[in-house]
């Protein structure tokens, strides 16, 4: 079964704490890269800017983009399995190279490698507009389902 946007968008109204909810995040693509494979598959969120979400300096908070990358990573793994299974962060860590200031961010999650009971995933967030990565953040994740 494909994970469609609409799936996904539901997915996400559905599962994520209300303060996740609150960062705005959207679906703008998810790719099951055939469906119950694994690897390869994907999610792309938008995490639209918001003044609410910049730290001092202006750019836009690390405590945001990692909730980014994490839930993106859980939209990468319903894309793979066609569907929300249960599932919980076992680890994640993030690089942040560059401020993002006054725009929208990509967050892409790739899964680098899916079993029965673990994926992980590979996550690059880049300020809409340009391919230059402002942070990279890996994460495992225990299937529960």
């Amino acid at each position: 079964m494909t994970l469609t946007i609409a799936a996904a968008e539901k997915l996400l109204a559905d599962n994520f704490a209300p303060w996740v909810l609150d960062l705005g995040l959207s679906v703008d693509s998810v790719d099951g890269a055939g469906s119950g494979a694994g690897a390869g598959a994907g999610a792309v969120l938008r995490l639209p800017w918001s003044d609410r979400l910049a730290r001092e300096g202006g750019g836009l908070s690390g405590q945001a983009l990692m909730a980014a990358a994490d839930t993106a990573t859980v939209i990468a793994v319903a894309a793979a399995r066609g569907g929300f299974v249960p599932m919980t962060t076992v680890q994640q860590s993030i690089t942040f190279q560059r401020a993002i200031v006054g725009s929208d961010v990509l967050v892409r999650a790739r899964l680098t490698k899916t079993g029965k009971r673990m994926a992980f995933a590979d996550i690059t967030m880049t300020a809409e507009g340009t391919e230059e990565t402002a942070a990279h953040a890996t994460a495992v994740y225990a299937l529960l389902g």
